[in-house]
């Protein structure tokens, strides 16, 4: 499991697709932060889950970005 969470193919392919589905008329993902940005009006429950749920691949890749600048011999 742990090597799955450090494989950057994985990653990108989760960001690429679970993260920014569906595309069309935008990026889900896009559409939550702008409507967060825009002070939430109107969010509930289901809509902060769905944030955390199309934002955790972009979470993992940015761990792994940290840990790869960190480690001295890169994992």
């Amino acid at each position: 499991m742990l090597k799955l969470l450090n494989d950057w193919r994985v990653i990108i392919l989760l960001c690429l697709t679970f993260g920014l589905a569906p595309f069309y008329p935008e990026p889900h993902l896009w559409g939550k932060i702008k409507w967060i940005a825009g002070g939430a009006n109107g969010m509930q429950a289901h809509d902060w889950l769905d944030v955390v749920m199309h934002g955790y691949p972009f979470v993992l890749l940015m761990r792994l970005i940290i840990v790869k600048l960190t480690s001295k011999n890169g994992i």
